[in-house]
């Protein structure tokens, strides 16, 4: 019949409508005929080493474009390795989607080789779930996906595809390109917000979510400037704005620094935009007492589900950040300055950058000093998640917007896979990863698709030689009793340059500076280990002193 086609053909038809250009899979019997047809189209097919990898690729393509990022695994074992993809999408909200082959249709239900139940598995994590079982509705389901994954607050989306139905025919057409609607901010209730920003004396901005644009982050910047603002950041959004703008006062992390935390508490106004307000940005909910804080609250936010189910704020305005910013950008700004609140804020974070000492003979300040210095503001670097990411999140200045690709979900395994697709997405950019020891081994098999895709980056893994994160942790709860958080590793420039990666080991500060300069000018992916010494666990605190303060405490505690 005239204009027949496969549903797998229809599949990779609709994807290339969205405008997919790279889809990340592990291959599977599920879906060869997906692949089939993949094979006849301009999409680039990334065929990773795990489905963790795969899925967690598919998510930074979703952070570094704004569109989803897609990911194809098998049913049962494919599925649940790449749910952590799907967990930090949700966490992080973030565009994408999962298209996993399921077993025939005859066969759901009876538990199947290898069969899983979907809405079971992804039915919080994900905002949709989906079994396709007709071929015909495939075109309104892939522009349903879309739309879910990109609205309000994106996230992800999983549609499994039996395998007997991928080979289904059908004369149905495709259905239209989605892009992200435009959420803007209704004029009454941006009026309200500008009208309390105006007479506060100690107003602060808390800037997170995603959503965000260039366009925001130069409006923000705009509006912060001449309505003199003072701006801080939620965990790894450090890129929503120039961390050199005279704004800009910080990041609300794990570890805050102890001024901004009396800053938030000392606040008479937060506006919150684009953040859901969390659990790490208001300091375990005690920074911002729920229901209703002791600050006047303005919480800007594009779903408006969210706006009211925790705190209670004074003006609620469901709307994206770059179109309150733009509704902002309209009004004038207030002739009372707040310059001694917001000059006493920057100058405490000034003071703030001048880092704490490093123990050992190689010192992470230095090293993400020459970073700075050798990487321009359009380069990106990816994050795993653990305490070596303390000194980038404190001492590198992010310039440019996506810039910071890394999981607020706090997910291991996540800065290899990211650092590849961000390879592959950016190739005009130089990339670093920045890893640990025991994330590096997460995920270090992507390496070997970064060789195989030709994605060069730069990964530098942080080796102490134990879960550091844990390990802090641990001597924090358990003083003097580490167990179960010591590692025996790899020679990992051995294992690097056997994969195909150019491979140093750095061992002192001096090595740091000529080593960066080989391995950002090689022209393929490069790896630099950095021995740390395991006293060196975090930004600001070494392992002796968190160990000494715990026994002490505990000391005080049982007397």
């Amino acid at each position: 019949m005239k204009n027949q086609r496969t549903a797998s053909r229809v599949i990779v038809d609709g994807l290339v409508k969205q405008g997919v250009d790279i889809i990340f899979q592990v291959p599977g019997e599920s879906f060869l005929p997906l692949l089939d047809s993949l094979r006849d189209s301009k999409v680039r097919t990334i065929t990773c080493r795990h489905e963790a990898g795969a899925a967690n690729m598919a998510e930074a393509y979703g952070k570094l474009t704004g569109r989803p990022g897609v990911c194809i695994v098998t049913r049962g074992p494919g599925a649940c390795h790449a749910s952590v993809g799907i967990h930090t999408a949700r966490q992080d909200s973030t565009p994408m989607v999962l298209l996993v082959g399921l077993v025939d249709r005859p066969l759901q239900g009876r538990e199947a080789f290898q069969e899983i139940d979907l809405d079971a598995m992804f039915g919080w994590t994900a905002k949709w779930v989906c079994v396709v079982q007709d071929a015909d509705r495939l075109p309104e389901t892939i522009q349903r996906a879309w739309q879910t994954a990109m609205s309000s607050r994106p996230g992800p989306v999983v549609l499994g595809l039996p395998e007997d139905m991928l080979s289904d025919l059908t004369i149905v057409g495709d259905a239209d390109r989605v892009d992200p609607t435009e959420i803007t901010a209704p004029d009454t209730e941006v009026e309200r917000a500008l009208d309390l920003l105006r007479t506060a004396q100690k107003p602060m901005v808390i800037v997170g979510g995603s959503r965000w644009t260039d366009e925001a982050s130069r409006l923000l910047e705009a509006f912060s400037e001449a309505w003199d603002l003072p701006v801080c950041v939620t965990f790894r959004r450090q890129d929503r704005i120039d961390n050199r703008h005279s704004s800009y006062v910080g990041d609300l992390a794990f570890a805050p620094d102890p001024f901004l935390v009396e800053a938030i508490r000392g606040a008479d106004l937060i506006l919150a935009l684009g953040t859901r307000l969390g659990d790490l940005t208001t300091g375990g909910y005690e920074l911002l007492k729920p229901p209703k804080p002791d600050q006047t609250l303005i919480h800007v936010y594009p779903d408006p589900s969210e706006l009211g189910r925790l705190y209670t704020p004074d003006v609620a305005v469901v709307a994206d950040p770059v179109r309150f910013l733009a509704s902002c950008a309209k009004a004038t700004p207030p002739e009372n300055t707040r310059r001694t609140w917001s000059a006493t804020l920057q100058a405490a974070f000034t003071a703030s950058l001048v880092p704490a000492a490093c123990p050992g003979p190689l010192d992470m300040n230095v090293v993400i000093q020459e970073l700075s210095r050798k990487l321009g503001p359009d380069d990106i670097i990816t994050l795993d998640a653990g305490n070596f990411a303390q000194w980038v999140q404190r001492y590198y200045p992010f310039k440019g917007f996506r810039t910071q690709i890394g999981p607020t979900g706090g997910a291991m395994g996540y800065g290899i896979p990211a650092g590849v697709a961000a390879a592959l997405v950016r190739p005009d950019r130089r990339v670093v990863t920045f890893v640990g020891d025991g994330g590096f081994m997460m995920t270090s098999n992507e390496m070997a698709t970064a060789v195989q895709h030709h994605a060069n980056l730069v990964i530098i893994v942080v080796n102490n030689g134990m879960f550091g994160t844990i390990r802090a942790h641990q001597e924090r709860r358990f003083p003097g009793r580490a167990h179960g958080t010591d590692l025996v590793n790899p020679d990992f420039v051995a294992m690097a340059e056997a994969i195909g990666f150019a491979a140093f080991r750095v061992r002192e500060t001096i090595e740091i500076s000529a080593t960066f300069d080989h391995a950002l000018k090689h022209d393929g992916p490069a790896l630099v280990e950095l021995v740390l010494d395991p006293e060196a666990i975090s930004s600001r605190a070494s392992l002796s002193k968190i160990r000494a303060a715990a026994q002490i405490s505990a000391t005080t505690r049982s007397m």
